[in-house]
C-alpha cells in the first residue's frame, strides 16, 4: 500500500473486516494526517477513526455541538463539508449521533478496526453506508 506520509502504521491499518484500509476522502482530503485515510494515530486524542458519509442532519447537529464541519476554514485549508462528503469522525462524535438518531452511514473498508474497541459490529454494520440508498439532504435551512 502507497501513502502520501511517512506514518509508521501506514502499513499496518486494517479495516473493521481486517482487510487493506481503503481510502475515505482525497477531496476533501480527510483523515487526521490529511492523507485521505481514517489512520489510528497515537497523537490523535479525537480518534478520526470512523469514516462516515455526512449528512445535512449530521453536520447541522455537529455544528450544533461545537464542531462546525459546514464553514470553510481556509487558513487550515478546509473547505467545508457538504452532505454527501465522506469524512474521517471522531468515535465518540459519531456514538453521540447514534444516540441522537443523527448519525450518517459508516463506509466500513475505509473505517479502521480501532473503533472496535468501543462500536460493536453490528451497531456499525446497522449504519453501513448503502449507495443506493443513500439520501444525503440539503444544508439549504442552515
Amino acid at each position: 500500500m502507497s501513502t502520501e506520509v511517512n506514518d509508521p502504521n501506514a502499513e499496518t491499518d486494517r479495516n473493521v473486516f481486517g482487510g487493506e484500509l481503503a481510502a475515505c476522502s482525497h477531496d476533501p482530503k480527510t483523515g487526521y494526517l490529511r492523507d485521505g485515510c481514517c489512520r489510528e494515530v497515537a497523537s490523535d486524542v479525537g480518534e478520526h477513526t470512523l469514516c462516515a458519509v455526512v449528512t445535512a442532519e449530521f453536520l447541522r447537529y455537529s455544528r450544533r455541538q461545537g464542531n462546525d464541519l459546514i464553514t470553510p476554514q481556509p487558513a487550515f485549508a478546509f473547505p467545508g463539508l457538504v452532505p454527501g462528503d465522506r469524512w474521517c469522525l471522531c468515535v465518540g462524535r459519531w456514538l453521540e449521533a447514534v444516540e441522537d438518531d443523527v448519525a450518517p452511514p459508516v463506509v466500513l473498508e475505509a473505517t479502521n478496526e480501532s473503533v472496535l474497541r468501543v462500536i460493536e459490529p453490528d451497531l456499525l454494520r446497522a449504519h453501513e453506508f448503502d449507495p443506493e440508498t443513500f439520501e444525503p439532504g440539503t444544508l439549504a435551512d442552515r
